[in-house]
């Protein structure tokens, strides 16, 4: 297989890493289930204390953008120091990621356009004018008060908190 991308994002679950490659591809368009490896050998199931054959990583794209996720135990969980950004051109399709990454997520994660999505994993759902709305000091305050106290942003009222006077 040859590498996309120099520098790809790897996540880490405890043994959905197949469920949520296909999770994500399903939301995302252009996006694809690359390869998946599994656990072979003595040597990796002891390490591991993963069943033979059982799913080790699976490479997949969302909208051509390469990740890998890796089956490797409850040792590490996603907290939001990282999270995943999807600029969104319009309200429709902001409305449709935040739905459907929202699906079996924790609704009490939800502040500002983020949220968790049922693997615990953050994600920012954004309007793709946002830096542009954030750029003069005046407006970029108006735009942060009106959105400190969303869930789901809403582009029509930022873009009028940034054109208020």
């Amino acid at each position: 297989m040859k590498i996309a991308s120099k520098i790809s994002p790897c996540l880490w679950f405890d043994d959905q890493a197949e469920a949520a490659a296909r999770f994500y591809t399903g939301i995302f368009p252009a996006s694809k289930i690359v390869q998946t490896t599994h656990y072979h050998g003595r040597k990796m199931t002891e390490v591991s204390g993963r069943p033979e054959g059982s799913v080790l990583t699976v490479a997949f794209e969302l909208a051509g953008v390469p990740f890998t996720a890796l089956n490797g135990g409850p040792i590490f969980k996603f907290n939001e120091a990282i999270s995943l950004q999807v600029h969104c051109e319009s309200q429709q399709e902001l409305d449709q990621y935040w739905t459907a990454l929202n699906d079996g997520g924790d609704p009490s994660a939800q502040q500002c356009g983020w949220l968790k999505d049922r693997y615990g994993l953050s994600w920012q759902i954004v309007p793709a004018l946002l830096p542009t709305l954030l750029t003069d000091p005046a407006r970029a305050q108006r735009v942060m008060e009106a959105l400190l106290p969303m869930k789901k942003l809403d582009i029509d009222k930022l873009q009028q908190a940034a054109d208020a006077s």
